[in-house]
């Protein structure tokens, strides 16, 4: 099997991954650019023993540290303010939570991945943790049908200190709730009771409101093909606790606007 048809199942991934870590669609398919770039000139730098997934991710970060300061130039040059955080404020101990806590790998594999130990991975996460709950409260409407994830999230949502402000089931609602109560944060469910799509509420809401917006659906694979417009943060179904906090916290990081809302 070639290295395109073992890596491909797990590009999709690959570039939620780089996106959560930039904080932005253009800057982290750059990086999904500059590393299958790489490994077409150097297929031979990849062991063909290794687990196709583990050595994509590993050699992403390879090509991260050789690169990124290239790329994070030519980004923050653009001005945006994600960027700009990204590069003052980004440390590795977000690299480490992200890639267990939003890919699913293990405390060893994430530390291979990146090139330290168990024990300093360990430690990276649990820094990383304390820095995504310090993060600044706020605000959060939660579109979801499913009443069981929904008072799932509703728990995990207020467990991190933040207020929901209502949870909604249909596209009407959701625009409803929003409007009532102007959340700092949306959690959006893809299919709705009706019938109605998360995706156009959240288009809706978009429409007049610069909002963060975290897509949920079982299938994150079909909103990551490569074409625009992409959630630049999605939670799989089911997801995990660890999960929903990784994603809030880049979320609400990332945010160009990064402001508090009161809750």
């Amino acid at each position: 099997m070639s290295l395109v048809q073992s890596f491909a199942p797990h590009l999709p991934f690959l570039r939620r991954y780089a996106r959560a870590l930039t904080g932005s669609q253009d800057s982290g398919d750059a990086y999904i650019r500059a590393s299958l770039q790489a490994l077409v000139e150097n297929p031979d730098i990849v062991e063909d023993s290794e687990d196709p997934r583990l050595s994509l991710y590993r050699f992403f970060h390879v090509i991260w540290g050789t690169t990124g300061a290239q790329l994070e130039g030519k980004a923050a040059a653009s001005s945006d303010p994600a960027d700009t955080r990204l590069q003052s404020l980004a440390p590795i101990q977000r690299q480490a939570f992200l890639l267990t806590a939003l890919e699913g790998f293990s405390a060893s594999e994430a530390a291979y991945i990146l090139g330290i130990s168990d024990d300093e991975q360990r430690m990276l996460e649990q820094d990383a943790q304390k820095e995504i709950e310090s993060e600044l409260a706020t605000k959060v409407l939660i579109i979801e049908d499913e009443p069981i994830i929904a008072a799932d999230l509703e728990s995990l949502v207020e467990d991190l200190g933040h207020t929901v402000t209502g949870i909604a089931t249909t596209h009407r609602e959701a625009l409803s709730l929003f409007g009532a109560d102007l959340p700092g944060l949306v959690l959006c469910d893809i299919q709705l009771a009706d019938g109605s799509s998360g995706i156009d509420a959240a288009h809706d809401i978009l429409a007049d409101h610069d909002v963060p917006i975290i897509f949920i659906t079982a299938f994150p694979e079909r909103l990551l093909t490569g074409e625009r417009p992409e959630p630049t943060y999605l939670i799989p179904k089911p997801f995990q606790e660890n999960t929903v906090k990784a994603a809030i916290g880049q979320a609400l990081f990332f945010h160009p606007a990064h402001n508090k809302v009161d809750a």
